[in-house]
């Protein structure tokens, strides 16, 4: 057998999970580095000089550190869910769907979730900047409630959207999931659940210890 793609990885990382999960239905191995954010391996860093999680270093050297790159990648070589043909909607508005997450709903989660960091912006009051960005993404959840009225994001079947888009949900839903809970967005609330409870989220969400070099 021949080497196989790497995969540095942080288990509750979204975008790390995404990559996971494209790897995972795509039924392309490959072996699992977990990594310990504080204390990168050399080896990841060599790679990736920008030390973000997903890496992947394929058997030929070349390396993908993007998660949408390594989902398209995976996907591209087999997509047997067919992730990548939405049936209710075209390649363009799929990406601007991923776009809008991996934008302004990020940096809203961002903000709601960890506000200490953003000591600039929130003016000494952590908790009122969080819940105006807690308010923004409200919004844009809203959105997507009303886009499940299928099951699914782009129509009756999961998407590349869903699953790249899944991960950072269920981070915003359990920074407070009492609140969560209380909202009434009921689609929106069982897609994740269903996502949370699926063979393919359980079986990417596996702890494994952290990678050390052989000695």
């Amino acid at each position: 057998m021949g080497a196989l793609p790497v995969l540095y990885s942080f288990r509750r990382c979204p975008y790390a999970m995404r990559a996971r999960l494209a790897l995972s239905v795509s039924g392309q191995k490959h072996e699992l580095r977990e990594v310990v954010l504080r204390n990168k391996p050399a080896e990841m860093l060599a790679a990736s000089p920008k030390g973000t999680v997903p890496v992947l270093v394929l058997p030929d050297g070349e390396v993908l550190d993007e998660s949408l790159d390594i989902m398209r990648w995976a996907l591209g070589r087999h997509d047997p869910a067919q992730w990548l043909a939405p049936p209710g909607a075209s390649s363009a508005e799929m990406a601007a769907l991923i776009a809008g997450n991996d934008g302004d709903f990020k940096r809203h989660l961002d903000r709601y979730k960890y506000p200490n960091r953003y000591a600039d912006e929130s003016g000494g009051d952590a908790a009122g900047l969080a819940l105006r960005h807690r308010s923004e993404a409200a919004s844009w959840l809203a959105q997507l409630d009303a886009r499940l009225a299928h099951g699914w994001l782009l129509g009756t079947r999961a998407s590349l959207a869903d699953m790249a888009l899944l991960p950072f949900v269920r981070q915003f839903a359990h920074t407070d999931p009492d609140w969560f809970a209380a909202q009434a967005w009921p689609r929106l609330s069982g897609w994740l659940a269903a996502f949370e409870a699926s063979d393919l989220y359980v079986g990417v969400m596996g702890k494994h210890a952290a990678w050390q070099p052989a000695a």
